[in-house]
């Protein structure tokens, strides 16, 4: 097993070279290895997970059956909250806990994770709320903000009609009230994932993508290890404690012993779309209300594109096609159109995300009524369970996770993430290399320092500061670094997380494909008939996600 890294090491978080994950090398550690603990489920949990039980000193496996936050992770809303909407349903401890935890990531991820204001608009009638419930509104933002909103160093303002349209020209005025501004943060949840299970790594983590636990082993009635298979090739690997953290996939495969009770997961889908900013030209995110219902969605601005979502509904499908369907469509058009004096139809939309949320509760009730906390249980044989929750409050509940599975082993070391920086975030000036502009503000807040990385490759071929694809930042070097660093092994890999090509132009990133799968080809030595396959399943998926976005199937 890799030595830990030296202390000084761990406290800087930078180094003269980048990590250079190579996938024969993690598999060659997983193959028969010996764990202390192995943590299935490369998603948000799953990762920090990782990372807090490397911190820790623990000899640790991460593994993920598709790609580090192909699940939930990537299809969030992307916000990291504390939630209003908690305050209302009178969870107040999980508002004031999500917002210290917003703060830390705030610090320990600052290049990933950027203060996002917050509108919402006060409407005569047929509003998010009315001007007869502003009052109300208004004293319950006064209460996120001591419950620690007041961390983010501004509070809540209250805002006239103008001001508001300055937010968001579009906004139809005849009707607008006023509206309350106030601030949370905003965070590229593929990319927090990934930096995350890459700091694992940095830290003496065993991580790899592509790598389907098949079955949990026991051994005298206690876990044991795990049996993964990685393309044609089945592995074992031992392990004192196994941690799932696999989400809503617990629905369907929970990996316990025999009469064992297991959470009961609802899986609650949530989409967004995409559209041309231009057609919004909003500064900040804004809470728009959809007539005739009680859900509210939101538009956030995410460079020349903005997001609109999100519904929050049941979801009993296979939860690995999840896809936003021509009816959530409109839904989200529509409440656009009402809410905004834009032209927009369903041609206009670049692309769309599909996710679910694992909540743990019982059938009944509506989704969006049913409170975000989170469940671990800790089986007799040793397997640990955590499942639930969200994504502002990952560190704490990988934080607990790692307790419960040193409990199992009869150790005991403390929790070092609420200080521990991520890769890239060490020594990160955000405001210096936002004003910078241009590819150093780009990279900057992709990879923080670590974007220096990039830029090397640039230096040394200048031919890959082309972009992937026309109208979008990424570059060709970004290919290069995330099959060298990252541990990227498809052209979905690239299109769909590390970049997120295919949410804010997934035509046009079809379209790159071939150009993405050539890359990928000459850095990870790649026989040209799997590349071939690689490009024609990436244009099959976005054309069966544009057909069930346009009603065709």
């Amino acid at each position: 097993m890799p030595a830990r890294r030296p202390a000084s090491a761990r406290a800087r978080m930078v180094s003269d070279s980048p990590l250079r994950l190579d996938r024969a090398e993690q598999l060659a550690r997983l193959d028969g290895g010996d764990f202390d603990i192995i943590v299935v489920g490369g998603g948000v949990t799953g990762a920090y997970t990782a990372m807090d039980a490397a911190l820790r000193g623990f000899r640790v496996a991460l593994l993920e059956k598709d790609d580090f936050a192909s699940g939930t992770s990537s299809k969030s809303s992307k916000m990291i909250h504390g939630g209003l909407r908690y305050i209302e349903q009178g969870n107040l401890s999980l508002v004031r806990h999500s917002l210290l935890e917003r703060q830390r990531l705030r610090k320990n991820a600052r290049h990933l994770v950027q203060r996002l204001p917050f509108l919402f608009p006060v409407l005569s009638h047929n509003g998010v709320f009315d001007r007869r419930l502003a009052a109300g509104f208004e004293s319950l933002l006064w209460t996120y903000d001591l419950a620690g909103g007041w961390r983010e160093g501004i509070l809540h303002q209250k805002l006239t009609k103008n001001e508001v349209l300055s937010h968001c020209p579009t906004f139809k005025a005849e009707h607008l009230d006023s509206g309350f501004l106030y601030y949370d943060a905003r965070a590229d949840d593929a990319r927090l994932t990934l930096a995350l299970a890459r700091t694992a790594a940095f830290h003496g983590a065993t991580v790899l993508n592509g790598a389907r636990v098949a079955e949990v082993t026991r051994r005298g009635g206690k876990v044991s290890g795990v049996v993964a298979e990685v393309g044609s090739r089945q592995v074992r690997a031992r392990a004192g404690v196994v941690v799932l953290a696999t989400g809503v996939w617990l629905r369907d495969w929970s990996g316990a012993g025999p009469d064992v009770e297991v959470p009961n997961i609802r899986p609650a889908k949530g989409v967004h779309i995409a559209v041309p900013w231009s057609k919004i030209r909003n500064d900040c995110t804004v809470t728009i209300p959809v007539p005739g219902r009680s859900r509210r969605a939101t538009i956030t601005r995410w460079g020349n594109t903005a997001y609109l979502g999100t519904t929050d509904e049941d979801y009993r499908g296979d939860l690995d096609d999840v896809n936003c369907t021509r009816e959530e469509r409109d839904f989200l058009l529509d409440g656009a159109r009402t809410a905004l004096n834009i032209d927009i139809e369903p041609e206009d939309v670049l692309g769309s995300i599909a996710g679910c949320r694992p909540l743990v509760a019982p059938p009944g009730g509506k989704t969006v009524e049913l409170k975000r906390n989170h469940e671990i249980r800790t089986d007799p044989d040793g397997l640990v369970t955590v499942v639930g929750g969200k994504l502002t409050t990952a560190r704490h509940m990988a934080e607990q996770t790692v307790d419960a599975a040193q409990a199992v082993l009869g150790r005991s070391s403390r929790c070092r993430t609420k200080s521990a920086y991520l890769l890239g975030a060490a020594g990160y000036d955000p405001e210096a290399i936002v004003a910078s502009g241009g590819i150093a503000s780009h990279l900057g807040e992709r990879y923080g320092t670590e974007a220096r990385f990039v830029t090397d490759i640039l230096a040394e071929d200048p031919g890959l500061g082309r972009p992937i694809v026309d109208g979008l930042p990424y570059l060709e070097a970004e290919v290069v670094y995330a099959a060298r660093h990252e541990l990227a092994r498809s052209v979905d890999d690239i299109l769909s997380r590390r970049t997120r090509a295919r949410i804010m132009a997934r035509d046009a990133s079809a379209a790159s494909a071939e150009r993405v799968g050539e890359l990928l080809m000459k850095e990870l030595d790649l026989p040209r008939s799997e590349v071939a396959d690689q490009v024609a399943h990436y244009r099959l998926q976005t054309a069966h996600e544009r057909a069930i976005l346009m009603g065709d199937k």
